[in-house]
């Protein structure tokens, strides 16, 4: 049987969707499965012992239990801009088919394959392709993570709306770092987004604060274990 897959996009940058990606791994794992992870386009890589490393693509294996392989991590780039841009300044040439061919590899491996995009779906990635065509190419469905706060209404059904009119097949919505005292926007985002999106809410993962970000995804999936709606929300994310 193939992997069960499920690509991971963001309303914006910096809304926690690496955290979310590595926590649903963990997840998973935990849970007894095997999982493959996939970063396939990281741009604002580190440099460690002269090579280019994927920070994003080594919390998701460690998130896996498994190592980081030029599959889970096709495409290092230095600069962080647009991965367009900056494979341009890295004269690198993002190939779909290539990423597709990883994806593959990976897919025939393992029981589940967490595949995180970059950004948002409007990303630029290659060649006027951008990230939804990445998840088209590989025919994924994806999930949404989004923020709790003012505005995060309407950056996310921009983004379901969107995806749907690309004829991606959405999911559901994760909306992360959603705090224990909720302010007045913050109480009422989730039903918002579960009724005027058209996608339904997968879950709201809590704010939790940790030391580092594996302290973190440790530290929540322990507690999102504890909630019986923790395994719904996986059932309706893979099904």
């Amino acid at each position: 049987m193939p992997a069960k897959s499920i690509f991971i996009t963001g309303t914006d940058t910096g809304v926690g969707k690496t955290i979310a990606s590595a926590t649903i791994a963990m997840l998973l794992r935990k849970m007894g499965h095997s999982v493959g992870v996939m970063k396939p386009v990281t741009s604002g890589c580190i440099e460690r012992d002269g090579a280019l490393v994927s920070e994003d693509a080594e919390l998701l294996a460690f998130a896996a239990g498994v190592p980081v392989t030029p599959d889970s991590a096709t495409y290092l780039l230095r600069a962080p801009l647009a991965p367009s841009v900056s494979a341009s300044q890295d004269s690198v040439r993002i190939s779909f088919d290539a990423i597709k061919e990883a994806y593959q590899r990976l897919a025939a491996n393992y029981d589940f394959i967490i595949v995180e995009g970059a950004g948002g779906l409007m990303v630029p990635l290659a060649g006027g392709m951008l990230v939804a065509d990445l998840a088209l190419h590989l025919g994924l469905p994806i999930a949404v993570v989004a923020r709790p706060n003012l505005g995060t209404i309407n950056h996310t059904l921009l983004t379901t709306f969107t995806a749907r009119t690309l004829g991606l097949q959405v999911k559901g919505v994760i909306v992360n770092r959603y705090p224990d005292a909720p302010d007045q926007a913050e109480s009422y985002a989730p039903h918002m987004i579960d009724s005027l999106s058209g996608s339904q809410l997968l879950g709201l993962f809590p704010d939790i604060q940790a030391e580092n970000e594996r302290e973190l995804v440790t530290r929540l999936t322990d507690r999102l274990l504890q909630m019986p709606a923790t395994g719904i929300m996986l059932r309706e994310m893979f099904e």
